[in-house]
């Protein structure tokens, strides 16, 4: 094991020394479930008659009477793996993978917990124990000790299973339900439990190779997930939660109790956009762009980009407008930017789109399909671009009758992901959220777009005649005339317009309270006039709460890194983004600008707009719906009345 920084090595040496004993439990051991019940009586079928399985031994030792009256049950992986098709006599290349991978991760785990018992002091104790000299007064810390390194090793072999099967997966899924057979005594115990349960799942949930990777893969989340909930609370974790361990052969890194996942780009298939083709929508594609190279500042060191830790990272937006306005271009822009500099980079850039198909009538599988979405773009080790499109189709409102319940489950999982207890923002990815009827949304996951896109289209004649033109194409002879063409879009122009517009609100209820609080207090010139005008607006409307201030003051911190990255630092990845975070963060704050009250007043308009826009739709829309049911109830009242008479 070798050391370097913050990462600690588990040299290949530690690591295939522990083949043999991963072999052997492959092959076969007994094992007596204390948690879980059994789904399969006896082991898998044997490929060859004639070659029958070692006998099992009844223990003779006195005082077990106390032991679960369980049978053991004999654990036979490799012929449970090798039954998966039972018409082939020969092992599978899958089948053989699935093997070589079971056996890759048991050695890391036992290596693992090797090392842990090393740096944490284990080691002393086993052998004191082994030697019969432990003090008694160290007992407890024994115990403790072995339970984190069972913990540890669990973590570590799921984990390593999960990253090394990755490459190997298909489209196909499968539901294994939760893991129970997890033990804490030993490291080797751990692991016995797992792979007997494992043994269970497969022979329950993989008929054929494909079910059987998508199988094992799954078990291995589930074992990640209840040794994550079972560590939070659990003593002595500090020396190895306090380094990354890297296993160099496989590139994976163990860092803490994190799932480690391949830094696969996804292959997207996209026709990209240029800045010019996005007609109008000046400000949001102006934060498109801004944002496109906020991300590029990401250190994969330091997990960390600096604009996260000074303020000004877009973590989430919603982007609203009418049919037709440009929102799909939008994402197109975005996306084939964030895809060139990326590639000019060398990161692994992942985008994922969270659509209508995603929502299943399976009880909890919607959950799992946004969780599963969420995961895949947050993953630290990519650069990420996640859509929600027509989010109002897809996250219900709570306590809307009309949303199914994957709707609702999508809903409880963007709101956690986005704005709950355990979120991290490391500032690699941002999510965006796009409707033509925000007002559909539920409020609360609402709030949680940090960032407001007007995606209004093109507004100006000058826009009419670049989108008309744009979208002609050059199969024809016609002049263009007197026209500057995507002059009109040259983006700084057209964002100082923009924002100068919000000096005043736009929406008639804001307008009214911004006029009112005027003559009451003059120009907002100060926090304390700031502070007012905020307070009317949430007397105005209740929907207007901390968390509003929250983006709004988000918002302005975005307009005080309110200067464009050189193209060059994109370009030529030596002048900017191959430098350490440090030097990244200086270079960025040099170029940072100071906050001005023009910026606070036009962000407080912009946002409070956006919300008084959603309410009034969402109002009018409900009085709608009620006036149409007071409307069939009046006329099923009057049929009644005359079929009684």
């Amino acid at each position: 094991m070798s050391v370097s920084g913050n990462q600690m090595e588990l040299r290949e040496e530690d690591i295939r020394k522990h083949y043999t004993a991963a072999v052997a439990m492959l092959e076969g051991f007994d094992h007596t479930p204390r948690i879980a019940k059994s789904a399969v009586e006896g082991k898998a079928s044997e490929r060859s008659s004639g070659i029958g399985s070692r006998r099992r031994f009844r223990s003779t030792t006195p005082g077990l009477v106390t032991r679960s009256t369980a049978r053991p049950e004999g654990v036979h992986l490799v012929s449970r793996i090798e039954a998966a098709d039972e018409d082939d006599p020969l092992t599978s290349p899958l089948q053989a993978t699935l093997q070589h991978t079971l056996r890759r991760a048991l050695a890391i785990a036992l290596a693992m917990g090797e090392a842990y018992a090393d740096v944490s002091g284990l080691g002393d104790l086993k052998r004191a124990n082994l030697a019969g000299s432990l003090d008694a007064t160290r007992k407890g810390e024994f115990t403790e000790l072995l339970a984190a390194e069972a913990l540890i090793a669990a973590h570590a072999f799921a984990n390593a299973a999960a990253y090394l099967l990755a490459p190997h997966g298909s489209e196909v899924q499968a539901e294994v339900g939760e893991a129970e057979e997890l033990l804490t005594d030993n490291a080797p115990l751990a692991l016995h439990g797992l792979l007997w349960e494992l043994d269970q799942k497969l022979a329950v949930h993989a008929p054929d190779d494909a079910q059987l990777i998508a199988a094992t893969a799954a078990y291995a989340e589930q074992v990640m997930e209840k040794v994550t909930l079972r560590a939070q609370n659990a003593p002595r974790l500090e020396s190895f939660t306090g380094a990354d361990w890297r296993v160099e052969a496989d590139d994976l890194t163990i860092s803490g109790f994190e799932p480690a996942v391949k830094a696969k780009s996804s292959t997207l298939t996209m026709a990209f956009k240029k800045p010019h083709e996005v007609v109008g929508n000046h400000i949001a594609k102006y934060q498109a762009l801004r944002l496109s190279k906020m991300l590029m500042a990401y250190d994969f060191d330091r997990r960390l980009n600096p604009f996260a830790e000074m303020g000004g990272f877009i973590f989430t937006f919603m982007g609203d407008g009418k049919p037709g306005t440009g929102k799909t271009t939008l994402i197109q822009m975005m996306a084939g930017l964030i895809n060139d500099y990326c590639q000019n980079a060398g990161y692994a850039f992942r985008y994922q789109n969270f659509g209508i198909d995603n929502i299943d009538s399976y009880q909890g599988k919607s959950g799992q399909n946004a969780k599963s979405f969420i995961q895949n773009v947050i993953e630290p080790g990519v650069i990420g671009f996640g859509t929600i499109d027509d989010i109002d189709q897809i996250a219900g409102k709570r306590g809307d009758r009309q949303s199914s319940a994957g709707q609702q489950e999508v809903t409880a999982v963007f709101m956690e992901a986005f704005a709950g207890a355990n979120t991290v923002v490391r500032g690699n990815c941002t999510f965006g959220m796009f409707s033509n009827y925000p007002e559909n949304v539920d409020d609360a996951l609402r709030q949680r777009a940090g960032a407001r896109f007007l995606v209004d289209g093109p507004q100006t004649r000058e826009d009419y005649i670049d989108i008309l033109t744009l979208l002609m194409g050059k199969n024809h002879d016609i002049p263009l005339g007197d026209h500057d063409l995507y002059g009109a879009q040259e983006i700084k122009q057209a964002v100082a317009r923009s924002f100068e517009a919000y000096n005043r609100p736009h929406e008639p209820g804001l307008v009214e309270v911004f006029g009112r609080v005027q003559e009451q207090i003059g120009d907002l010139d100060n926090l304390t006039k700031l502070g007012t005008y905020l307070k009317a607006i949430q007397q105005a409307d209740e929907r207007f709460t901390g968390r509003a201030i929250k983006n709004i003051t988000d918002a302005v911190k975005v307009r005080a890194m309110d200067f464009e990255m050189p193209d060059d630092w994109m370009e030529n990845p030596e002048l900017f983004l191959f430098k350490d975070y440090d030097t990244k963060s200086a270079m960025i704050a040099e170029l940072r600008v100071p906050i001005t009250v023009d910026m606070v007043v036009q962000e407080i308009n912009r946002y409070a707009d956006s919300e008084f826009r959603y309410a009034d739709k969402s109002d009018e829309v409900a009085i709608d719906n009620m006036v149409r049911d007071f409307g069939r109830q009046e006329e099923a009242k009057r049929r009644y009345l005359e079929g009684q008479g």
